[in-house]
């Protein structure tokens, strides 16, 4: 597991590095099929069709087979999502817009269906993962569009792997403690504590090393908030595969389990730090 995870880190972050610093077209379709991905996978693990807990497929293309067994309401709210992204793309009023649009797509393909006995419960379904996936991830779009933006991406995307990467080996190092047991058994408060206190100082080094280099109150409060979305946003996932009762969201991703699982704190920290951004910070 642990070489697979390095050697999927060395082939990705150059990879996202090059993304962030592009921008424009090119990150957008990057961060709308990402998405999409990541959709499929909620989907999976929640409504499978046909229903089956063994989501997280032992290679990435038995993984990747699982994902296109979708019903075809999974495969409406993965294109909302890519929707979603390319409404960011385009600015705020395009955003809501597709926001809207997807919200009536789906219930168009509900009154289509006419399965009145299921029909709310899969519309809830689809919105989840369209809000969830969509709505958190497309702020992965107009974070890169702010003044700066490639820097406040940086630190958002940056400073989050931080938290999670040291969250993890601390854990593993010195972990005892059972954070949320029945929510992700394998988290321990030494863990979280570690992940908590080196993304604070890797937020603050981020923003210097980047070149932001915003004012010393601004920068301390989002050293304090980012590791605590960081935690939620890893929980929150957890939270739905265990509802679901699946370990991972799938097997995609070699060695750190599916596109969801590594952007689960991601979904929570991107948001944050753009509202900050132009609440607070700029």
């Amino acid at each position: 597991m642990l070489p697979q995870r390095v050697a999927s880190t060395l082939v990705g972050v150059p990879i996202i590095l090059g993304l962030i610093h592009i921008g424009g077209v090119g990150y957008a379709v990057a961060a709308a099929f990402i998405l999409a991905a990541a959709a499929l996978e909620f989907y999976a693990a929640v409504a499978p069709s046909p229903p089956d807990p063994a989501v997280a497929e032992a290679t990435p293309a038995a993984a990747v087979a699982h994902l296109l067994r979708q019903r075809p309401l999974g495969y409406i709210g993965a294109g909302a999502v890519a929707l979603l992204v390319a409404g960011a793309q385009n600015g705020l009023d395009w955003w809501t817009g597709a926001l809207v649009l997807a919200v009536v797509i789906t219930f168009l393909w509900l009154i289509v269906e006419g399965q009145v006995e299921t029909a709310l419960h899969d519309w809830l379904w689809a919105l989840g993962g369209i809000l969830y996936v969509g709505f958190l991830g497309s702020h992965l779009i107009l974070l890169r569009h702010l003044d700066n933006g490639r820097d406040w991406l940086m630190v958002a995307v940056f400073g989050t792997f931080i938290v999670d990467t040291s969250a993890y080996f601390v854990g593993r190092a010195i972990g005892r403690q059972k954070l949320a047991p029945r929510i992700s058994p394998g988290k321990t408060v030494e863990g979280a504590l570690g992940g908590m206190l080196a993304g604070s100082l890797g937020v603050v080094t981020l923003n210097w090393v980047t070149g932001l280099r915003i004012d010393v109150w601004p920068v301390a409060g989002l050293a304090i908030l980012l590791p605590i979305a960081a935690l939620a946003g890893d929980l929150g996932e957890s939270l739905v595969k265990r509802g679901a009762a699946v370990k991972d969201a799938s097997a995609v991703v070699p060695g750190h389990g599916g596109f969801l699982d590594r952007l689960d704190s991601v979904l929570f920290t991107v948001p944050l730090v753009y509202y900050y951004a132009i609440w607070v910070a700029l």
